[in-house]
């Protein structure tokens, strides 16, 4: 599952609650019980986006001694692994370089409805009419962000082989180096490694932009949510490039798709 993909192209709704429904259709035939055919044409799972956590209908999941089901247990996943989605979202759009650090900041006091006399305060700016100007042009961002949206869901839907790849969430500086398209991107990997993508690597390659979707290729061999000791990441790494994998290791993190401790004690996949 491509974590990153599958939230860019979530709907509104679905990042606003953190999660998505994943109905897939079953594959085996239900002619012989028609009674059970509407409830089993399909299973339907809740799908956390920031980690991929699924919870499948049907099946309590218990949680510091409550039971839930399926869509209150991702609920109250979410609540408990990553705290609060507001601030989740906006780390996303701060990295993404969508706020600056002032939109940032504001967005949060008035997430956390502090009154605008007081915001002006804390943030040194000034009086409320300066405040009330921010909110102003955060409110004119999100009216032209609607129209944005439409007009990019239209636009997308006649890119054809010309789509973009998405940027993964965890990138910190989205620049030129992440404009290829994903005919570009399986070129680079059957290019740059053995048995058109699923060997080893053949060659560290000397470009920015075809090293940013190597790494990007090689990131999906970490699984989301899991710890992952240096010597664990070493032994992966070196399957795949066993000549220079420290460097793989390098710009895992410096591409922000890998995190780790400050003492390289532990690894895991940047959400």
């Amino acid at each position: 599952m491509d974590l990153s993909k599958k939230f860019w192209e979530a709907d509104l709704s679905d990042i606003r609650r953190g999660y998505y429904i994943d109905v897939q259709k079953q594959t085996q035939s239900l002619s012989q019980v028609p009674a059970l055919a509407s409830a089993l044409a399909s299973a339907k799972s809740y799908v956390c986006l920031i980690c991929g956590a699924v919870f499948e209908k049907g099946i309590i999941y218990p949680m510091e001694g409550v039971l839930y089901e399926a869509e209150r247990a991702v609920q109250a996943h979410i609540a408990a692994e990553h705290g609060s989605l507001f601030e989740y979202l906006l780390g996303v759009a701060a990295s993404s370089g969508g706020i600056t650090e002032l939109q940032s900041e504001l967005l949060r006091q008035f997430h956390q409805g502090t009154d605008d006399a007081e915001i002006a305060k804390l943030l040194g700016q000034g009086s409320t009419s300066t405040v009330r100007n921010h909110r102003f042009k955060l409110r004119e961002k999100e009216k032209q962000a609607k129209v944005y949206l439409a007009l990019m869901s239209l636009v997308g839907k006649q890119e054809g082989a010309d789509a973009l790849v998405g940027v993964h969430r965890g990138a910190k500086m989205v620049d030129e180096r992440y404009v290829f398209t994903e005919k570009e991107k399986e070129q680079i990997i059957h290019k740059y490694f053995e048995d058109n993508g699923q060997g080893p690597l053949i060659d560290w390659p000397s470009k920015e932009k075809r090293r940013v979707a190597v790494v990007q290729h090689i990131s999906a061999k970490f699984e989301p949510g899991r710890q992952y000791t240096e010597k664990e990441v070493n032994e992966i790494l070196k399957q795949v490039y066993e000549l220079d994998y420290v460097i793989l290791r390098r710009y895992l993190i410096e591409y922000g798709f890998l995190d780790r401790t400050r003492d390289g004690s532990s690894y895991w996949v940047k959400l």
